[in-house]
């Protein structure tokens, strides 16, 4: 099964104000290949909080595409390389970045992808229940996945590790735990 891990990291506290996208292609819980762009949100406001978090400013996105042209030009084309009618997405925190892609479609007056998500947030908390926490930094450190916590790219390839190793602990294929809990973009 194909799965796409996507991440967004936000200029500050809304959800269309989508700073950067990273997208992972997994292929039975295999790295394939990967996209990553900066985005120029719809409001140029970058909040320091955010900023101090994912290191992304004004000036690193000024001359950067808005969502529109990311997603049509970038993401959109790799969605569509593999031939699947519908794209299966894992996100941790399903609910963060599906309300991204929410958000920006509607801003910008774009149809939503016709996809489906699973939530690794979620699915981490049924795979493991005695762990204390289930951030996916908290899981990285767990299981030895090195990675650049906040950036876009390594939080999607992790966040993809980190579902195909959830399967393998719940006793089931790919397939089935993402047919198990998706839910409709």
């Amino acid at each position: 099964m194909t799965y796409y891990a996507i991440d967004f990291e936000t200029a500050n506290v809304y959800q269309n104000s989508a700073c950067s996208v990273g997208v992972v292609r997994f292929v039975d819980g295999v790295e394939k290949d990967s996209v990553y762009s900066l985005i120029k949100p719809a409001k140029m406001y970058f909040c320091p909080d955010f900023t101090d978090i994912h290191g992304i400013s004004y000036g690193d996105v000024r001359n950067c595409p808005h969502f529109p042209e990311v997603w049509q030009t970038v993401v959109e084309p790799f969605l569509k390389s593999s031939g699947e009618e519908k794209i299966h997405f894992v996100a941790h925190n399903a609910r963060f970045d599906m309300g991204v892609i929410r958000a920006c479609c509607d801003y910008f007056g774009m149809p939503l992808p016709n996809a489906d998500y699973a939530c690794t947030l979620q699915i981490a908390r049924k795979a493991w229940t005695e762990l204390e926490s289930h951030r996916l930094t908290f899981l990285a450190e767990q299981f030895g996945i090195v990675y650049d916590a906040h950036n876009a790219l390594d939080d999607a390839r992790t966040c993809g590790k980190i579902f195909a190793m959830a399967a393998k602990e719940l006793g089931c294929n790919i397939e089935e735990l993402f047919l198990g809990c998706q839910s409709t973009l």
